[in-house]
């Protein structure tokens, strides 16, 4: 896979989570879903707009910012 085929998918504090790059989102029936190359999907739950991010996070004070291990 080269980089320009490569999809990242950032983990973003106390928010969404970040996805970039030319990826395909499925619902569990294998339906897909609508969006553009970078789209953001919700990790607090509270979205209205699941399972993409709206930004509720924020106002119900969502907090998470893990960390990869380094060796």
């Amino acid at each position: 896979m080269t980089d320009a085929n490569k999809v990242t998918i950032k983990v973003n504090d106390n928010g969404s989570l970040r996805v970039t790059g030319d990826v395909v989102l499925v619902d569990a029936e294998g339906n897909p879903f609508e969006h553009k190359e970078s789209f953001s999907l919700c990790r607090c739950g509270a979205s209205g707009n699941k399972p993409f991010c709206d930004g509720t996070h924020k106002s119900i004070g969502f907090e998470s910012a893990p960390r990869a291990k380094k060796d």
